[in-house]
């Protein structure tokens, strides 16, 4: 079926928006016309008049529903071509079968190229529920066939076709994919329109004070920044919480020891430099030392007493941990705000009472404990001494980001291990009245636990946690070892060498991470991140530095390249061209789908399909012709090499999300 409009002689696609203003005078007209038919009795039926006004009517609702946004869009967004179809797909369901609630909409990429490229697989459950409701057994193909009268003018589709049982096959017009992939090169990598600018609040990494990071934290760490990165660049306010444990009986015995051993640190500034040391020595004293356990009690109170003293004292050691994370921030580009347990330290007794106030608490054994529906185990928002729990601090937080920060949307990137913890007290949030989940998303991006090559758990060989700085090191080690065995230290300068060593190490190891689904346990392996084969960090930054220089090796500089963007026509009648140019165009379907699930592992998916794709495309279509003999450039196929300029704009965006930074030479 061909579903584009035939305008007089003229045969090209008009603009989108002016044939939508054109066809909603149409129906306007024809809804007038058929009201009067209905005063006049000239329709056949009353029923089959009311059927076609609902029809007509539903169509024109969505025409100018889809008009009011396409001129609320930002000229620049990218066109998620996915949600175009599901929105022309829809209107043909709702057009075809007005009387279904919530019909099923399923649009996916075709897997084979003989298959269209798009398919609406929508019928197969429009026959369940006509069979379940209604007792009327239609076989799906025929409300295939139903749904494509139905489906309304649209600028994407050049024809459609019904394959097998009732699958819907949709053909792209060319000239479509070649106007976006030319608004991507004139506009950049734009994200599409998100409507109203929502507050989301991202809490990850979250180490402890006076504990070094280890690889533990790597993940955490690595998805969170990621996670931000998406958000941002689909124009979200983000706000990165790092949660430091950095209060409670810990700080009494690291005070105490802190007195002992740097009598003068209210004068002098203490030289701590290795906190886990410092830490290991005042835990043995707590636990082998009566009289140093008491002082350290004593410290505590002191602590949360305020006194200028051992807050002068809780200060400089949490300092000296700022200054080892910050190192660890620096190597893998993480930027976040610091709001530790202690920020909510004097908004828990209001958070006790509250519950207090609402009838939720219970005594046990002099602790205050709230039983959350639905869930076993009960939240303990005060000890039986009067202290409060990482329970009370929790809730605290949640409250804070809710009322305070305003958050539409909350991601806690923690372990796997929390998730029972943390379902419950968004249950109590819940429970209590703090947000409604229908307006407000909470979510746990829970993850896997970081396994050694011996598939247990990452450890040294002496049995200790690696420790994040150390595995950092050795990455450096290992990136600069494998350019070295590329010999690249012989054609790059110093400075290359050292930017080319940075981005594989880094970007090997965060790629490692986020190319795995985040909620299973993943081996840490140099060897295999390391390997310029496969889906991994290596291959696409050398992927990418390979397409960068195309241009480059041709002569064409960057200005030739956006004045031809401006002008040339993107030509995408060889398979492969058109095979990329499509699969250029799926970015913002990605993201949205990474918008939706959090899953970062289908970008990494996506970015390995694109790199392998452009190698077919560069391995069938001549970009550069040479002559033979002399080796001298004969010709330019300059829209090819719009389209490997596409191409790495959309890798180099992807990257970005990653926190990977490619280089131009490597």
């Amino acid at each position: 079926m061909d579903t584009r409009p035939v305008m007089g002689e003229d045969k090209r696609w008009p603009p989108a928006m002016k044939f939508q203003e054109n066809e909603i005078r149409l129906l306007t007209a024809e809804i007038e016309r058929l009201k009067n038919s209905g005063c006049s009795g000239v329709s056949p039926s009353l029923e089959g008049l009311r059927d076609e006004n609902a029809k007509l009517k539903y169509r024109l609702n969505f025409l100018r529903k889809s008009l009011q946004e396409e001129r609320s869009k930002p000229a620049k967004s990218m066109v998620n071509i996915n949600s175009c179809l599901q929105e022309i797909f829809g209107a043909a369901i709702q057009a075809a079968y007005p009387e279904l609630e919530n019909p099923p909409l399923v649009v996916t990429p075709s897997q084979q190229p003989k298959f269209g490229d798009y398919q609406c697989n929508s019928a197969m459950g429009i026959t369940q529920i006509l069979l379940k409701t209604k007792e009327q057994k239609i076989s799906p193909r025929e409300i295939a066939e139903k749904i494509t009268k139905h489906i309304p003018a649209n600028e994407c589709i050049e024809k459609v076709e019904i394959a097998g049982p009732g699958f819907i096959n949709v053909h792209l017009r060319r000239d479509f994919v070649s106007k976006q992939l030319s608004s991507l090169l004139v506009n950049g990598v734009q994200p599409p329109a998100i409507g109203k600018r929502k507050k989301v609040v991202v809490d990850f990494s979250s180490p402890n004070i006076a504990k070094e990071m280890h690889v533990g934290h790597l993940r955490s760490t690595i998805i969170g920044e990621s996670m931000c990165r998406l958000f941002e660049f689909a124009g979200y306010d983000v706000l990165r919480l790092n949660h430091l444990g950095d209060w409670g009986t810990q700080f009494g015995m690291l005070i105490a020891h802190l007195q002992d051993k740097f009598p003068d640190y209210l004068t002098v500034s203490p030289p701590i430099g290795d906190l886990q040391a410092f830490y290991k020595e005042s835990k043995r004293r707590f636990d082998t030392e009566e009289e140093f356990k008491k002082r350290a009690y004593q410290c505590v109170v002191l602590l949360q007493s305020k006194t200028p003293d051992f807050i002068k004292a809780w200060e400089l050691i949490c300092d000296v941990s700022r200054k080892e994370f910050q190192k660890i921030y620096s190597c893998l580009d993480v930027t976040l705000t610091e709001r530790g347990e202690s920020f909510y330290h004097e908004m828990m007794k209001d958070i006790v009472r509250e519950f207090e106030d609402k009838g939720f608490v219970q005594v046990d054994d002099g602790r205050k404990i709230v039983f959350v529906p639905g869930f076993p185990v009960p939240l303990t928002i005060m000890k039986s001494d009067g202290g409060y729990t990482y329970d009370t601090s929790d809730l605290a937080a949640l409250k804070h980001r809710l009322c305070e920060e305003k958050a539409d949307i909350i991601i806690y990137v923690v372990d796997s291990g929390q998730s029972g913890h943390l379902q419950t007290v968004f249950a109590a949030g819940q429970m209590i009245g703090w947000y409604d989940p229908k307006v407000t998303r909470v979510a746990h991006a829970a993850f896997g636990v970081v396994l050694g090559e011996d598939k247990k758990k990452f450890k040294t060989r002496s049995g200790d946690t690696v420790r994040l700085i150390d595995l950092l090191e050795e990455g450096l080690k290992r990136a600069m070892d494998k350019l070295k065995d590329k010999e690249r230290d012989k054609v790059l300068t110093a400075e290359e060498l050292k930017a080319a060593q940075m981005s594989v190490a880094f970007g090997c190891i965060k790629y490692a991470d986020l190319s795995h689904n985040r909620l299973n346990d993943y081996v840490f392996s140099f060897d295999k991140m390391l390997d310029d084969r496969g889906n991994t960090a290596a291959y696409l930054l050398y992927a990418f530095t390979r397409i960068r220089a195309i241009a480059r090796l041709a002569n064409i500089d960057e200005q030739m390249l956006r004045k031809a963007a401006r002008e040339e026509v993107l030509i995408l009648d060889h398979e492969k061209e058109w095979k990329l140019g499509k699969c250029i165009l799926r970015f913002p379907e990605i993201l949205q789908k990474i918008l939706e699930d959090l899953l970062l592992h289908t970008l990494c998916d996506y970015l390995y399909e694109l790199a392998t794709t452009f190698t077919e495309f560069y391995d069938n279509c001549y970009c550069v012709e040479k002559d033979r003999q002399s080796g001298q450039i004969v010709k330019v196929n300059m829209w090819r090499l719009l389209l490997c300029e596409a191409t790495a704009t959309v890798m180099a965006k992807g990257f970005d999300i990653l926190g990977i930074k490619p280089v131009q030479r490597m």
